[in-house]
């Protein structure tokens, strides 16, 4: 089983700290303090998450994000100081799977990183009016045509389309998406439903699977 977590820091005592705790609960760590480092090393290698800080040298984390989006579903949670809600949505927006603020506690970051992982494990195949959600890895299909889905955007698509026609508050899709139970505004949530939609059209495109109801939440419905 891959359990390799890559910590992208370049504070050498964060980083060593990170490591540490990691290895100690039976993971196995790989540390790059250089951010124009990253992105040929996750092209190498299949970690099984990636812990990125948001402040490198050589390269900026959402820049490491958007280029490892590009070519890997691999689970990427945002570590950052900067906590104002633009720069966490920020984050989620170029496809990384969570945030985590700074300071912040070994436990809590990994909380975080087996809360992400469980999105990740897989689950049976569900499927829908032609629209099958492959767990495995995260593709969605609708005939011969196939997009990729982030562990957000797949978590959110499960929820609905399993309950077909039941309306979800943003508070509920929130609590599925986000197993520790943390506070996330809605803007997020409904970003998140945006490139879910966005991805499902461009397979789907004469078809809405997720409906707005107006201040309420969503629905799945075809």
């Amino acid at each position: 089983m891959n359990n390799t977590i890559l910590i992208v820091e370049d504070e050498k005592k964060l980083a060593d700290s990170l490591s540490e705790y990691f290895i100690h609960l039976q993971y196995k760590t790989h540390v790059i303090m250089q951010g124009d480092e990253v992105v040929e090393w996750v092209k190498h290698h299949t970690p099984a998450l990636i812990l990125l800080d948001l402040m490198l040298p050589g390269k900026d984390g959402v820049s490491i994000c958007k280029e490892v989006r590009a070519f890997s579903n691999i689970p990427i949670i945002m570590m950052t100081a900067r906590t104002d809600e633009i720069d966490r949505l920020i984050g989620l927006e170029v496809g990384a799977d969570d945030y985590i603020c700074k300071p912040y506690s070994l436990r809590e970051v990994a909380a975080r990183v087996k809360a992400v992982l469980r999105r990740f494990s897989p689950e049976q195949e569900v499927s829908s009016n032609q629209l099958k959600v492959n767990s495995a890895n995260f593709h969605v299909s609708f005939g011969e045509k196939t997009t990729e889905l982030t562990a957000v955007e797949f978590k959110l698509l499960q929820t609905l389309s399993t309950s077909k026609g039941h309306i979800f508050s943003r508070e509920q899709l929130t609590n599925k998406a986000y197993e520790d139970n943390r506070i996330v505004s809605d803007r997020t949530i409904d970003s998140h439903i945006k490139k879910l939609r966005k991805k499902l059209s461009e397979i789907a495109p004469d078809i809405n699977f997720i409906h707005s109801i107006y201040g309420v939440g969503y629905k799945y419905d075809v």
